[in-house]
């Protein structure tokens, strides 16, 4: 009596006074514990009981096996079963139950399984907690399996049974199994029963049918708290934050007090929507239901305030909750990370490591992001040793952080060690590394990884394919693009906005406008990110006029421009020589559009000056700018001044540049052209004494260029090339015919002190002058040739480009650092305005 009312205490206190006990009283008190969730407590007392000799029967078995269960006590398990065995309780029905429940309970399904194909005598119990085992172990085919073969014996199933199906069919999102179930359960009468009425909204809600959910939930003749649970937890499941708080309004109309299982739910509706102030609401109700001391209800209110951008608020909860466990300080660190915060998420996990707490995979994962948006190797390192030490390492999504941390940080080598040697790999892991060589400028590797991903077997999900398109662009690998623009119509991913922009880009910066212009007017969506990206593409081209029709287009169609359409704007502004336009757009986004200028702007309103050689004006400009000038701005105009051979505003560029960035040799390599074009021989003498002594080493010019799906990079004065004695016989008779059109070598642009044929051999060396000779000698004629640079392309080089297309007959598009140049019968597009 008093183990069935709840007190224990005073059930033990009875069983101590009595004079003697018998196999009865032991199993009452025995069950007194175990039904209060003592389950170490019973299996004592169970140990007790054989010490005096009492031999158990099989209903105490039955409850002991139940406690060892609830403990997961496997060993203690095992012993009993022994026992049970050579007491020849096995064949009894309810043991034989008990004991597959016991082995599922404990993760031993195959255990439990075998036992429950050998029981000589099985009713709807035994049925149920085999199916329990697997669903409760993630087996949920498992147990829709089970069902089937227990139909097939003639089994009938009870409420239970449904009840353990559809959990199952909820973990596997398997709508149509769920609804067949739900159409026996209709016909058995079932449907009346709460518990069953909430598992069918449970499952309807996880395999995505909120509206079949909301229903089920609308008809049910009784509803308890676990109900409006189930209907808002599906809401907030899938994405749908607004119709779970509004449903909440609609429970306390009908009186219906939430627990703390409801607020933990809404407060994750709240973080999804970043709703701050319902949050807050929320907080309020909690400190008067008293629930703010409960550990999971704190850790869900700091993450609310984390998510919703209030890190302070976040932080104070945090240090004021009475107490905390791993997945408080996990949901601490997640939103310093989450807000661009990292130094403090590493910060706090030195405190968290300080008080004694260890991280779990989470944590780690968490911690190696912060690590990567701070570019913080030498921290992300020493996560690697603790990942290592807490056996995490093959743990595939920890290993896909790691592979983008040490990307992140530049580390390529690392990252693809690592990738190398993961014990698994999922597409996530892939588009690490791959968006690690697309981040550090190496697209060819990334594209190479890709050949390697399919022959593996692995799919490209919308992730990889975007980056490869990225890469493609970086490279200027067209026919690379158009192949991975057909595997997006073949996977059905053409309608998504993300996939439409970065494909629009890739067009674009490979100087396809057409294609790309064909694609931005077939989308099906468009954001303002698709409108930026044919802007820009526009502009890189060199098509002002082009750019700024289809900004005026974007507006009319009531796109709002953003920060980044302005520099699109402002640099087709630039390349095309729209001095006043430029000017117009620059104060119309100050004054009307409420966009604050950037870094960004202003250097492109340098540029804007630059390059239309109002080079004092730009100077003054920079001089007037509210915000310090960065080294963008000053190498703007340095580059302007070699353009226009300013060499006094150059030096003055120069000096800033070299002040902000000792160790870039770009500023010297513009100075001493500035200098050798104007025949200044002791000033460059002097820059090249600088910039020995400063250690400076200038950066070779690389050019690229695809041919039958294969890229070819050629570098300054290689000649590693395969066919590098070709590619040099066809330079020699190109130079040849150049100089019959009337080409002369413009010297300046070659620094070394050597005599003027030499400066004429190096020249010819240059890496885009390589890689146009091998697209002429191995492509048919008529073929455009696209060369991709990385630096900006020189004075000669872009003067013998325009000859050669002319000589050769042959469309000639060269994409360097700055912009894309198309070369036809002897022009660039450019105008020769770059």
């Amino acid at each position: 009596m008093y183990s069935k009312c709840g007190s224990v205490l005073h059930a033990h206190k009875v069983f101590k006074n009595m004079p003697q006990h018998n196999v009865y009283s032991w199993t009452a008190i025995i069950s007194a514990y175990a039904d209060s969730g003592e389950g170490e407590e019973a299996i004592n007392l169970f140990q007790q009981m054989q010490e005096t000799g009492l031999a158990p029967d099989k209903v105490l078995f039955v409850v002991v096996l139940k406690a060892c269960a609830s403990l997961a006590g496997l060993e203690q398990g095992r012993k009993l079963h022994s026992d049970i065995i050579k007491r020849g309780f096995q064949s009894d029905v309810v043991v034989g139950s008990t004991l597959v429940n016991m082995y599922a309970k404990c993760g031993c399904t195959e255990d439990a399984r075998e036992l429950f194909d050998n029981l000589s005598e099985r009713d709807v119990v035994s049925w149920n907690a085999m199916i329990a085992g697997y669903a409760q172990n993630g087996l949920g085919k498992e147990a829709l399996a089970l069902y089937e073969q227990m139909k097939q014996e003639g089994m009938q199933p009870n409420n239970v049974t449904f009840v353990l199906l559809l959990k199952a069919c909820a973990s596997l999102a398997a709508l149509e199994q769920g609804k067949q179930l739900h159409s026996e359960i209709m016909k058995r009468g079932f449907l009346s029963g709460v518990v069953v009425g909430n598992i069918l909204v449970d499952m309807y809600a996880k395999c995505g049918c909120t509206e079949d959910a909301r229903e089920l939930f609308d008809n049910m003749s009784e509803r308890d708290v676990i109900s409006w649970n189930a209907m808002i937890a599906g809401y907030a499941q899938n994405g749908l934050g607004k119709e779970a708080l509004a449903l909440y309004e609609q429970m306390k109309q009908e009186g219906v007090q939430p627990d703390d299982v409801t607020l933990v739910l809404l407060l994750k509706a709240c973080s999804s929507l970043a709703a701050l102030e319902q949050g807050k609401r929320l907080h309020s109700e909690i400190l008067k239901r008293g629930f703010q001391s409960d550990v999971v209800v704190g850790s869900t209110l700091v993450n609310m305030y984390a998510k919703c951008g209030c890190t302070e608020g976040a932080r104070e909860l945090f240090d004021n909750m009475s107490e905390r466990d791993l997945v408080s300080w996990t949901a601490m660190i997640a939103g310093y990370a989450q807000n661009g915060l990292g130094k403090e998420a590493l910060a706090l996990y030195d405190q968290m490591k300080h008080e004694g707490v260890q991280p779990d995979n989470v944590t780690l994962v968490l911690l190696l992001k912060a690590c990567a948006s701070l570019a913080a190797l030498e921290q992300g390192k020493q996560l690697h040793s603790v990942i290592m030490k807490r056996g995490f390492q093959s743990d595939v999504v920890v290993g896909s952080t790691l592979v983008d941390m040490y990307a992140k940080c530049g580390c390529t080598e690392g990252a693809r060690e690592l990738f190398d040697n993961m014990s698994e790999r999922d597409v996530v892991s892939w588009n690490a590394m791959i968006a690690g060589y697309v981040q550090s400028g190496l697209g060819k590797e990334a594209l190479a990884l890709y050949e390697q991903m399919k022959q593996e077997g692995v799919q490209p999900d919308i992730v990889t394919l975007v980056l490869l398109l990225n890469a493609c662009a970086s490279l200027a690998a067209l026919e690379q693009g158009k192949q991975l623009h057909s595997v997006i119509m073949k996977r059905g991913f053409q309608s998504d906005v993300v996939v439409g922009s970065t494909l629009v880009d890739m067009y674009a910066k490979c100087g396809c406008t057409e294609g790309a212009r064909e694609l931005f007017d077939n989308m099906s969506e468009r954001d303002v990110v698709s409108w930026n990206a044919m802007i820009a593409g526009y502009a890189q081209n060199g098509l002002g006029k082009e750019a700024l029709a289809l900004f005026e287009q974007m507006q009319r169609e009531g796109t709002k421009p953003n920060e980044v359409t302005y520099i699109s704007v402002l640099c087709a502004c630039a390349h095309s020589g729209l001095v006043d336009q430029g000017r117009y757009f620059f104060d119309s986004m100050c004054k009307n559009q409420g966009v604050t200028p950037t870094k960004e702007h202003y250097a492109c309103m340098v540029d804007l000056l630059g390059r239309a050689g109002c080079l004092a004006d730009a100077e003054l400009f920079i001089n007037k700018m509210p915000i310090q000038p960065d080294i963008v701005v000053w190498m703007t105009l340095l580059g302007a001044a070699r353009n226009h051979g300013h060499a006094e505003i150059g030096r003055r560029a120069f000096d800033r540049v070299v002040q902000l960035d000792p160790k870039n040799a770009a500023p010297y390599v513009l100075l001493s052209n500035i200098y050798a074009a104007a025949g200044k021989k002791d000033e460059l003498a002097k820059i090249r004494n600088q910039m020995k002594e400063a250690g400076v080493k200038k950066m070779p010019g690389c050019s690229w260029i695809e041919v039958d799906n294969q890229l070819h990079a050629f570098v300054v004065g290689d000649a590693t090339h395969p066919q590098s004695k070709e590619i040099h016989a066809e330079l020699d008779r190109l130079v040849g015919l150049m100089k019959m059109a009337g080409y002369k070598p413009n010297l300046s642009f070659v620094l070394d002190d050597v005599e003027d044929e030499e400066k004429e051999n190096a020249l010819c060396g240059h890496s885009e002058k390589q890689a146009i000779a091998f697209g002429l000698i191995n492509t048919p004629f008529g073929t455009p040739i696209r060369i991709k640079k990385n630096l900006r392309v020189c004075g000669d080089c872009h003067n013998a480009t325009k000859i050669i297309s002319k000589i050769v007959g042959r469309d000639i598009s060269v994409m360097d650092a700055n912009r894309n140049h198309h070369f036809k019968d002897g022009f660039c597009s450019c105008g020769d305005y770059w």
